[in-house]
This record gives structure tokens, sequence and C-alpha cells, in this order.
């Protein structure tokens, strides 16, 4: 897979899921508020070193704690808000943030469904599936790669225990700078 890569350029999109991915995951909770949000090492540095890369950079993002009513609606604007400000200072970009409140399982938006990579899709309509990573650390990430047609890379950040080898799984890599350095490289041969 990782000589698929090697074809990447500007018009390829790369979705990113939140918790686990750019910031720490709380322990069988939610984050709620922006003080809360703590960046997982060198992620600010892999956005800016992906934004001259991808055409676009999405992320999409389950909040269930928003639907249990635990989480703000506002309390996760500013989050998000923080969150693109802190990259774009940084110099790289967040085009887009999609999340699904929803609590059933079975919303079309609810990862692993492909709802936010649909809405995605209509909203940049220069998006092509074919052309797309999805980066994320659950194997829920994955499938929604898979149901889009997405190219899925695995961070073991919080889950570990996931095979390398699971079949959902095109590309591992221990995190989001190491994935960022490999596809550098990849990219300067």
């Amino acid at each position: 897979m990782l000589t698929q890569l090697q074809n990447i350029d500007k018009s390829w999109t790369l979705f990113l899921d939140r918790d686990g991915v750019i910031n720490h995951e709380k322990y069988k909770d939610y984050i709620h508020t922006w003080d809360e949000f703590v960046f997982l090492d060198g992620v600010i540095d892999a956005i800016k070193s992906f934004s001259p890369i991808f055409s676009r950079i999405i992320v999409v993002t389950n909040q269930k704690g928003v639907g249990k009513g635990m989480t703000k609606i506002e309390d996760l604007t500013i989050i998000h808000d923080n969150m693109k400000m802190a990259i774009e200072n940084a110099g790289g970009k967040i085009d887009a943030i999609y999340f699904c409140p929803d609590l059933d399982e079975n919303s079309p938006y609810r990862k692993p469904n492909p709802g936010m990579g649909l809405k995605a899709k209509a909203d940049f309509p220069d998006i092509d599936f074919n052309k797309s990573i999805m980066v994320g650390n659950t194997l829920s990430d994955m499938e929604f790669g898979r149901n889009i047609g997405a190219i899925t890379v695995f961070l073991p950040t919080t889950k570990p225990e996931v095979p390398v080898d699971d079949h959902r799984i095109d590309v591992y890599s221990s995190t989001l700078i190491g994935f960022s350095n490999q596809l550098i490289q990849l990219l300067n041969r």
C-alpha cells in the first residue's frame, strides 16, 4: 500500500480523526472544554507538514458527549476554533471539521458510516475518495475509511492491542508525526 502513497499529489484529501489522533483521549470520558484539550506530541508539526501536500485536510469526529448532553455545543465550537487557530498559527491548516453527536450507532453520520465523508464531498466536490487517506486510532475509523474508499492509516495511540495485520488497516504508524515522516520520505524518493 505504501507504493500507492507515492502517487499523492495536491489533488488528494487527508481525513483525520480527532481524539487519539490529534489530541489526547480521556479514558472512558470525553473532552468537554478547551482546558482539557491537549495536543499529542508532534501533531502540530505533522499537520504543518501535511498542509502543502494535500488539497484538503478534514477532521471527522464522533462526539457522543454532545449527544448525551455532557459536552456543550458552545464548548465543542471553542475547542475546534482554538485547535484550528493553533494549527494555523504554526503554518498548518484544517479545511473543515465534521462531528457527529448522534447516539444511534446506525446514524448515517456516525463512524464507521460514511455520512461525514459524504458531507465533506458535498461541501468540497473536488474530493475524490479514491485519492484520500483516513488516519484514525480505532477500527471504526478504519471501517469509515473503507466505506468511503480511502487508504487507511492506523495509529495505536489508544488501542495498542489491535493487530498490525488487521485487514482494515493499510498502513500502520505509531504516531501522526511518524506517519508524516514516513510519507515525506516516500514522496522524496
